[in-house]
């Protein structure tokens, strides 16, 4: 009787390829007010982070405290406090954490962020395509009215900059974007250190990759809360945030004229966003007023 021809190596299933795990990084400056509420939506992801890391740069509030009690509140959660205290500034702050991260991706968020429940599932989709080196998406201004409204705006206007920009750049936004290890590792000694605090430190992230060809992917599901604090400020300094745009192409001498679209739509929306926020926050009050009564 002839024997048959081993087949077993035919019928084995494929070895699934394993989803990549997603560290956080938040940087946090006397963030007590936000940190909390950050955390907890950290924390409440339909797929676990592989680690929440806060780093708290020299804080001369309560925020690390609040950490620490998270901690011991959330003993199965990985939150880690680090402390980064050689410099005060965002662009260290976030560094610091960057290199610290042990995970695939390289996830980063404001202390002012909510991130939705899938979104560290939705990361996790984002980079799935190997080609894919960043990603970034969409924000929902939690303290601003007709929230699912103003979500829809704001993905509908980050894909206008990018069409206007011609897609030569895919803009990374710091409130919500991820980053492979190995693409951090190549492009974390060029980043810009921005002593004069006169850039947009995601632009310069986004240019700096763009120099590797290293691809960023806007992900619209990807989508994080956001407070729309910034709107508090006055023209003036709400102006100088917005140039911070050209600022940052002229420190990398990039001159194409497709790359002000951002800047003509942060200026364009400033005045009515301020106006719906103002309604906003006096209806919220009176509401609260009539809730105590």
């Amino acid at each position: 009787m002839g024997m048959s021809p081993d087949r077993s190596s035919e019928d084995s299933p494929h070895l699934a390829v394993p989803p990549p795990a997603v560290s956080i990084v938040i940087p946090a400056y006397n963030e007590e007010s936000v940190i909390r509420q950050c955390l907890i939506a950290a924390v409440y992801q339909s797929v676990p982070a592989h680690e929440i890391i806060v780093v708290d740069n020299l804080s001369k509030d309560r925020t690390a405290g609040i950490v620490r009690q998270m901690q011991l509140e959330y003993p199965e959660s990985p939150i880690i406090l680090l402390s980064q205290d050689a410099h005060q500034g965002l662009i260290p702050t976030r560094n610091f954490g960057l290199d610290h991260a042990t995970g695939d991706i390289l996830g980063r968020i404001d202390a002012d962020s909510v991130l939705e429940p899938d979104w560290v599932e939705q990361v996790q989709k984002a980079f799935a395509d190997q080609a894919v080196h960043a990603a970034t998406g969409p924000v929902v201004y939690y303290d601003m009215p007709m929230r699912r409204f103003g979500l829809r705006a704001d993905d509908k206007m980050r894909q206008l900059m990018l069409k206007l920009a011609k897609h030569q750049y895919h803009f990374l936004f710091g409130s919500n974007m991820a980053l492979r290890r190995s693409a951090w590792e190549v492009i974390r000694g060029e980043t810009c250190r921005d002593e004069k605090d006169e850039m947009h430190e995601d632009i310069d992230l986004s240019l700096h990759l763009a120099d590797h060809e290293l691809r960023i992917q806007y992900w619209p599901q990807m989508v994080s809360g956001m407070s729309a604090r910034r709107l508090e400020d006055s023209p003036r300094d709400y102006r100088y945030y917005v140039t911070r745009f050209d600022r940052t192409y002229k420190a990398h001498n990039v001159k194409k004229m497709a790359l002000k679209a951002p800047m003509v739509v942060f200026f364009s929306v400033y005045f009515p966003a301020k106006l719906l926020r103002a309604i906003h926050t006096v209806n919220t009050a009176q509401n609260v007023r009539r809730g105590g009564q």
